[in-house]
């Protein structure tokens, strides 16, 4: 089935021969000899360096393998284990060697602090028995051991009962643990001699002393012994017990065939060798003499390492305090560089540099992301915004179809903040130190003769280890050698000083970084990214509400740390490699966990709140009418009736705050509006209508016409129908969960229904709705209810899909009676404009693409944008609205998207611009709901609204409390301007605020950014897509 698209798009084929005909695509090459690690997380290895004839350089490096982040420590993952070790040792290179391109211009660098003794190697960085380095060997004195499906402490694991082993033993299965005691006796005519164990095993272990976790062991990742003693003293014990916890996973994972497969549940591992030996210094002396720099770019491992071993963090914070250990990154994890909003990648960075700062005493000045699946045009301001200039990343190197044109420049982004960006040459962070690593990263360079500097990460970075012992011997001998460029071990703070110092010349990049490749991870596991949706819903609502009841209650507790803790779960799980759907089975399913912990807790938070903010209102007991976004709101709701029932009601809301609930609708007055009618004529088709929009449906649920009442204008194209659902073949050429490929459009196949299959729902007044089922396949199907409520100016589409397929993408289209040649799609804190057509390679490479809440199609005077409540991957062809679905790929998840699904996508047709059309804000209010929250205590009576802004161009996005407020009471409010303008605008308050300052995206104040509060008012001025942090702090309580 794999070559049918290779044999059948032919044409396509030939265009990519060069980048895909290569051992690192059709053979297993790669599974063998030093190769990059694997994280079962995700799944694909580094390539070889020895992979490549002398002189080769293929236009694309595989996509390379994924961190662990965000599988260490959880339950039932393949997380990267041995402990622990293996997964906070070294970020994605873990080492940068600094190359000078023209040694004349080079300056010494060295690394930052006291240097590591030269005398020996770090722990653990030896290759597999390298004999000229060993002696005399003895073997351990008892081994045993015993396996656990479980993961345990070490202090439970140690009272276990173990039993005899030997070397040659297999254990297992995939995802157990193997716990070694191994008893020592080391030979008294070694005394004076320096000792290790030698340990080979399939499996990642880590070794225990003491009740320390003091070093990783993997043959994987030539980490194969561990020092004993560097000189056995004549009165030093001679035994001692040690305990190797080993993982039952290899570096590369426990693919079934092939390296991305699904896990094979029945592998099973061995250990090869456990012995004594001793380690001749002298002639390790002869080879190498280093300095070494360790890297750490996520505090979510650095927090696991805190929480679960503290022994070793104590020793990291010491490297850290001599220049060893430096922190990079400034976030929590390696998120995904598009699908987060905007408000979750600021909390991403917040909680990484308060971390560090707080833990190392400084804060990141890099951001470090090498490998993420594109770059949203608002990370150059987020990173500005969060005391970061520089940036590293090489992921732009795997493009499938251009190559990007620089490697040093800077990046201005969507509101003109520019960071200065370096991709690493050598297209890598797991180079092995060759020298042809070497020379490849200098005639890769396109910024030669504008940049004379470039990045070399070598080492096992990806699955955890760092550098072996080899490479840095390579490197060492490449330090000063006549004909090839400078190598110096430097730090990421070296690097960019250096480039900053000759940054004159450098051109600059605007816009999205987009990765051509890796388009399939914008929709696979879409339960994944419901889930991620919902969340940033659910903890903006929060935050909201408890600020709200903290400003008007002097006894309501902000719930700081249960929040801090529920957005460490969501930035946790928007690691690159889980909310993108590229994972495990495992990892989705503890994320689907994590998911159902922030909705519940959150749930209890926002009851806690409203509970706050009804104490001592008068009123009856009921509900609360509330609304978390920053304009008045009048909508249809479902309301709650004893006994489960629900009923129907208007009403309006003010911005930011609650109404009472409305009385029955009978004692409503006449609605302001035109009600909905509903029509069926006898050929089956329905016709809903609220006077704004009139939509039309045939027999099958297919949408035949969308009028714009007031002008008449129709929407849909001459002769075309939408809400057409259409199905693909969807076999990418290796990466299953990640990519998808242009040749799967010409597959398309549409779904057809049956007529009479369409009925009506709701009959009309409130709200109108008409339902249908559809048979995708002979094993999927699909009910939809079309909605169309009172003064809603979109039609919605509830959909439930029951998807059991393999190799298919769903999609539903829109052909829009609309001409131009850019569609817009929303990001975060903005929007920017992609080609609706393929005039050249750069325009074709985005034949999928992503989008937040909306898209949108305009001509002058008139447009059609699609709304959505959780989808991510869309396009725009011609002038047909394409919205991502569901895949089905079957690795490294076999199970991934197959069952149940629901989600909500509407269609909405504007008169003029989308922005004053009120798209931004028909968006908003798809995702952000009206909430209906029981008051224990009697509900307010009155409405009430805490905040409004004048201009329909800026939007509140984010109130929440201070994270360093003395008196925990001061607020921080994040706007941004979202139309792409210039703009005045005031800020209404209705909260008791004392002062008012600007602050930056950590919520450090401007010193010269106090505000006049002039009749609860503040006045702000933006310039386009600009996002700005106001603190506000309150007034004391009254007591």
């Amino acid at each position: 089935m794999a070559a049918a698209p290779a044999l059948k798009h032919w044409r396509t084929t030939l265009e990519r021969v060069e980048k895909f005909v290569s051992p690192l695509y059709f053979t297993d090459c790669n599974l063998r000899g030093r190769c990059g690690p694997w994280s079962p997380a995700a799944g694909r290895p580094q390539p070889c360096a020895s992979s490549f004839p002398s002189g080769e350089k293929p236009k694309l490096q595989p996509p390379g393998p994924r961190d662990k982040v965000p599988a260490a420590g959880r339950a039932g993952q393949g997380r990267g284990r041995g402990g622990g070790v293996r997964e906070w040792t070294v970020p994605r290179s873990g080492q940068a060697a600094l190359l000078a391109e023209d040694p004349g211009k080079v300056r010494p660098h060295r690394p930052a602090g006291p240097q590591a003794e030269t005398g020996r190697p770090p722990a653990c960085a030896h290759r597999p028995v390298p004999r000229r380095l060993f002696g005399a060997s003895c073997p351990v004195a008892v081994l045993s051991s015993f396996l656990t499906p479980e993961r345990l402490p070490y202090q439970e694991a140690v009272q276990r009962d173990f039993r005899p082993a030997q070397v040659g033993d297999s254990f297992g299965p995939t995802w157990w643990t193997c716990w070694f005691r191994v008893e020592l006796t080391i030979p008294e005519a070694w005394v004076g001699q320096e000792v290790h164990l030698c340990w080979e095993s399939d499996g990642e272990g880590l070794v225990w002393r003491d009740g320390e976790p003091v070093q990783g062991l993997t043959k994987e990742g030539e980490k194969t012994s561990y020092v004993l003693t560097d000189r056995l003293g004549e009165r030093d014990p001679r035994s001692l017990t040690l305990y190797v916890e080993v993982a039952c996973n290899g570096l590369l994972g426990a693919g079934k065939g092939s390296m991305i497969a699904a896990p094979d549940p029945e592998k099973m591992f061995q250990l090869s060798r456990a012995e004594l030996a001793v380690f001749h210094r002298d002639v390790h002396m002869l080879l190498v003499d280093l300095e070494l720099l360790l890297g750490i770019a996520k505090a979510q491992q650095l927090e696991w390492v805190k929480s679960r071993y503290p022994g070793l963090y104590s020793r990291i914070q010491e490297f850290a305090c001599r220049g060893q250990f430096v922190p990079v990154g400034g976030t929590w994890v390696e998120m995904d560089g598009n699908l987060p909003s905007g408000e979750a990648m600021v909390r991403q960075f917040l909680q990484g540099q308060n971390f560090f700062l707080q833990e190392f005493g400084k804060m990141c000045s890099e951001f470090w992301l090498p490998d993420t699946f594109g770059y949203s045009a608002q990370l150059p301001q987020i990173m500005h915004g969060c005391g970061i200039r520089r940036f590293l990343t090489q992921k732009l190197s795997w493009n499938l179809v251009n190559s990007f044109p620089h490697h040093t420049f800077f990046w201005e982004g969507l509101d003109g903040s520019r960071v200065l960006v370096h991709f690493p040459p050598g297209d890598s962070y797991g180079m092995q130190g060759s020298v042809e690593e070497v020379l490849k990263t200098v005639a890769n360079n396109r910024d030669k003769g504008r940049a004379n500097h470039s990045a070399f990460l070598f080492g096992f970075g990806d699955g955890g280890g760092g550098p072996t012992q080899t490479m840095l011997d390579r490197l060492k001998r490449l330090s000063n050698t006549d004909g090839l460029p400078r190598v110096q071990l430097s730090s990421p703070r070296q690097l960019f000083s250096a480039l900053e110092s000759d940054s004159e010349q450098l051109c600059t990049w605007v816009g999205e970084l987009f990765l051509e490749l890796h388009n399939g991870t914008y929709t696979t596991h879409a339960q994944i990214k419901k889930g991620n949706r919902e969340c940033e819903r659910i903890l903006h609502d929060v935050e909201l509400l408890s600020s709200l009841a903290l400003a008007r209650s002097a006894q309501f507790l902000y719930p700081a740390a249960q929040l801090q803790h529920l957005w460490r779960l969501l930035l946790l799980n928007q690691f690159h490699d889980v909310v993108t759907g590229s994972c495990i089975q495992m990892v989705a399913e503890e994320a689907m966990c994590h998911y159902e912990d922030i909705r519940s807790h959150g749930n209890t938070l926002l009851s806690a709140a409203a509970a706050a903010l009804c104490a001592g209102e008068p009123g009856p007991e009921g509900l609360l009418i509330v609304n978390t976004l920053p304009w008045k709101r009048t909508e249809v709701m479902a309301l709650p009736k004893p006994g489960g029932a629900h009923s129907l009601a208007l009403v309006t809301v003010p911005s930011m705050g609650y109404a009472p609930v409305p009385p029955p609708t009978s004692l409503q007055p006449l609605l302001p509006q035109q009600p909905v009618f509903v029509v069926q004529e006898t050929d089956g088709s329905v016709t809903l209508d609220n006077g704004i929009i009139r939509v039309k449906l045939d027999p099958t649920g297919r949408l035949t016409s969308l009028v714009l009442v007031a002008s008449g204008r129709e929407a849909i194209a001459e002769g075309a129908v939408g809400n057409q659902f259409v199905l693909f073949d969807d076999v990418p050429l290796y990466w299953d969960a990640w990519d998808v490929m242009d040749y799967h459009l010409e597959t398309r196949k549409p779904v057809l229904g049956q007529a009479g299959t369409l009925a009506v729902g709701t009959e009309g007044g409130l709200r109108g709705s008409a339902w249908f089922l559809l048979q995708i396949s002979p094993n999927s199907r699909l009910s939809q209810e079309v909605v169309l409520d009172v003064g809603c100016p979109y039609v919605r589409f509830h959909t439930e899909v029951h998807w059991h397929e393999a190799h298919k993408f769903l999609k539903v289209e829109f052909p829009a009676r609309v001409r131009s040649s850019q569609a817009t799609y929303e990001i975060q804190f903005g929007h920017l404009q992609r080609p609706t057509h393929y005039n050249t390679s750069w325009d074709w490479a985005r034949f999928e693409v992503w989008a937040h809440r909306w898209m949108d199609l305009s001509e002058h005077g008139f447009g059609l944008a699609l709304l959505n409540d959780c989808k991510y991957g869309a396009s725009v062809r011609g002038s047909i609205l394409s919205l991502s679905l569901l895949r089905a790929p079957k690795a490294p998840d076999a199970t991934a998207d197959t069952g149940r699904h629901e989600f909500t996508y509407a269609l909405m047709p504007h008169k003029g611009s989308f922005q004053d059309a009120g798209v931004i804000q028909a968006a908003y209010s798809l995702n952000f709901p009206l909430l209906a929250l029981p008051a224990p205590s009697p509900a307010p009576a009155t409405s009430w609204s805490a905040f409004s802004v004048s201009s329909p161009a800026v939007v509140l996005e984010t109130v929440k409390q201070a994270e360093s407020s003395p008196q925990r009471r001061s607020l921080v409010l994040r706007l941004y301007e979202a139309h792409g303008s210039h703009v005045d605008c005031w800020l209404h308050l209705s909260l008791p605020v004392q002062e008012a300052i600007l602050c930056d995206l950590l919520e450090r104040p401007d010193p010269a950014g106090h505000l006049t509060l002039r009749d609860n008012r503040l006045k702000l001025t933006f310039s386009p897509f600009q996002v700005l942090s106001l603190l506000l702090v309150l007034q004391p309580p009254p007591h």
